[in-house]
């Protein structure tokens, strides 16, 4: 039987926002978004254009936990890049987006991989929701296994935009965004695996992120937002 390589996606290591986490971004500015996106599921990684080696990497067996807590700064980055200096959603969610499905295990450790994602978070602790993004990566023991096989991965994007449930609860209510000033953005791109002996794969991915853009300040990471995708 043909096994599906693991990656850095939501469809393999996404975890549903805690309730009190909805709670809060839903009193945010985009309050008329989750309201309308609270029943849908978190977006998945995406089986489009996908390709199944004959050889693979070992499959996922299993996930972190929601509450892992961050790394320990002095861990490093190792590959993960910096935050970028970005103002605007869309760009900054499309760099997040690329970040997210970029790894490489032969260079980057898990705490390196974690401590990277972090430093692109809100360092608002009401928006942000880490386990939503730390949970996009394996656990330690997969994560061993992954580095076995020398197993890395690049992306690009192909397009961000706003989902139309997004613009439409801005629309019907401008003044929203001024609370929290997080935009929902849905990027789409396509990510590169590969590992030893020539092992390797493409998937097609889409994922949608919350980020939060105040005026005259960088943007920042705060959430996988629901899957509203349009």
């Amino acid at each position: 039987m043909r096994k599906r390589f693991p990656s850095l996606s939501p469809s393999s290591y996404g975890a549903g926002w805690p309730a009190s986490k909805r709670i809060t971004i839903v009193a945010s500015a985009v309050a008329v978004l989750l309201a309308i996106a609270g029943g849908v599921a978190l977006m998945t990684g995406g089986g489009n254009g996908h390709r199944d080696p004959d050889t693979a990497a070992p499959a996922p067996t299993g996930s972190p936990s929601s509450s892992e807590a961050a790394p320990k700064p002095s861990s490093g980055s190792g590959s993960v890049p910096k935050p970028p200096q970005i103002s605007e959603p869309v760009a900054y969610a499309k760099a997040a987006a690329q970040m997210l499905w970029s790894y490489d295990t032969r260079d980057t450790s898990r705490d390196q991989q974690l401590s990277g994602m972090r430093a692109w978070m809100t360092g608002e602790s009401t928006y942000a929701d880490w386990a939503s993004i730390s949970g996009q990566v394996p656990d330690p023991v997969l994560w061993s296994r992954m580095a076995d096989q020398d197993q890395h991965a690049s992306a690009s994007v192909t397009e961000g935009h706003y989902p139309s449930a997004f613009k439409q609860a801005l629309a019907e209510d401008p003044s929203a965004i001024t609370k929290a000033y997080i935009y929902v953005v849905t990027v789409n791109g396509k990510q590169q695996i590969a590992w030893k002996k020539g092992g390797g794969g493409a998937e097609e991915r889409a994922i949608t992120l919350a980020v939060q853009c105040r005026p005259n300040h960088d943007c920042t990471l705060a959430a996988l937002a629901p899957s509203v995708t349009q």
